[in-house]
């Protein structure tokens, strides 16, 4: 492991008691392929996520890697799962009311509105919906599921532990969400945003990277999303 990846992993680690985690985005020059093969995947790998409000140990590890270069961002989650509960189906199904997925939320601005939301399940099922507002101080949950973005690609490998899933979400896409103060990110650039991953089996647990300081239900807290830190 590199000096700097040993650093971010210590930072990372000290700041999960502190709820203030910075999660870097490591700079790739690899060609990757979206395939769910994670054999191959040079970046460190962040985790176990925990129960999304309380912190405690979840009944199955997830982990979760991000890399980047200057088109795309990637993101590949390893979700381990005894019992796979999901089945393909369209694109913008609300899966996360049925299935087992991986979700991630990204906000590059920060400032709580117009981020987005996917969802993946083990069988490369996705949606991709715009939170365009949540609080009642911009007017209440405004989202928008016929949201898309554009060369969006996703696929999910079931393996012997569970399943792993890869996602690239080209830069440019981004740049056209109205209100999103979407800037190419170059090194040092910081967004907001999250991970988790909602298990369905034989207890049902909400999972995130990193857990919100507030007791209250449900992912969109985005007050106490993570940084995501683009690095070298």
């Amino acid at each position: 492991m590199k000096f700097n990846s040993l650093l971010y992993l210590l930072v990372f680690l000290f700041s999960i008691s502190n709820y203030s985690q910075v999660i870097p985005i490591y700079k790739t020059a690899e060609n990757i392929l979206i395939d769910g093969d994670l054999t191959d995947w040079k970046t460190t790998f962040f985790g176990p996520f925990v129960i999304h409000n309380s912190g405690k140990k979840a009944a199955q590890n997830t982990m979760v890697s991000f890399s980047w270069n200057d088109e795309n961002l990637y993101i590949a989650f390893r979700c381990a799962d005894s019992q796979i509960i999901g089945k393909p189906q369209p694109k913008d199904s609300k899966i996360y009311e049925t299935d087992d997925l991986a979700e991630i939320f990204i906000d590059p601005d920060g400032d709580g509105k117009n981020y987005i939301e996917i969802g993946v399940n083990a069988f490369s099922t996705y949606y991709d919906m715009l939170l365009k507002c949540i609080s009642p101080d911009c007017g209440g949950w405004n989202a928008a599921m016929d949201f898309d973005i554009s060369g969006f690609e996703t696929v999910s490998k079931i393996t012997s532990e569970g399943f792993c899933t890869e996602i690239k979400i080209p830069f440019a896409s981004l740049e056209k969400i109205k209100y999103g103060n979407f800037t190419k990110p170059k090194t040092g650039t910081k967004w907001k945003g999250n991970a988790f991953r909602i298990d369905y089996g034989n207890t049902t647990e909400y999972l995130a990277l990193q857990p919100y300081k507030s007791l209250k239900f449900g992912f969109h807290q985005p007050k106490d999303f993570a940084v995501f830190e683009f690095v070298e």
